[in-house]
């Protein structure tokens, strides 16, 4: 795999969950993990159920998007529990999926916090993304490729 593959890294911003009813969602197009070629951005709504759509909409308008060889997500909910269907990203985008994740979450207790507040769709979300994987110290879950070339991605862009 090429080393300067173009790679688009998106996170959300911090915000106050009791104040904030959007958040900012910042996405960097990177060479490789060594140059930085874009910025781009939306907002999406605060435990919302916006962030796949609004994802899509921001990638798919990119200038950059033919270039794009992988989308990788700091994971897998932005502005608290907006989950990404990151199935439905992969599809409409047409690009690899990689969600990072720096610890292994706690499934049970995510699952039981939303069935209490009456939002088991979006625990569906996150069991549809796949089990995590591990690569180094990470773990990741992954759409529209395979497990070892989102490790090749990974090794590039870490």
């Amino acid at each position: 795999m090429k080393r300067e593959i173009r790679i688009l890294g998106i996170d959300d911003s911090p915000f106050d969950k009791f104040k904030d009813k959007q958040v900012l969602v910042v996405g960097t197009v990177f060479r490789g993990g060594d140059w930085i070629d874009g910025i781009l951005s939306t907002k999406v709504s605060v435990d919302g159920r916006n962030s796949t759509d609004k994802l899509i909409e921001m990638i798919n308008k990119c200038k950059f998007k033919v270039q794009l060889r992988a989308i990788m997500l700091d994971g897998i909910a932005f502005g608290g529990f907006n989950v990404i269907d990151i199935e439905k990203l992969n599809k409409k985008t047409n690009i690899p999926v990689i969600v990072v994740i720096r610890r292994m979450p706690d499934f049970k207790k995510i699952e039981q916090t939303l069935n209490k507040l009456g939002k088991k769709s979006k625990f569906a979300l996150m069991k549809k993304a796949g089990k995590p994987a591990k690569y180094n110290k990470i773990y990741f879950q992954y759409k529209g490729t395979t497990e070892e070339r989102a490790k090749q991605i990974l090794k590039i862009s870490c």
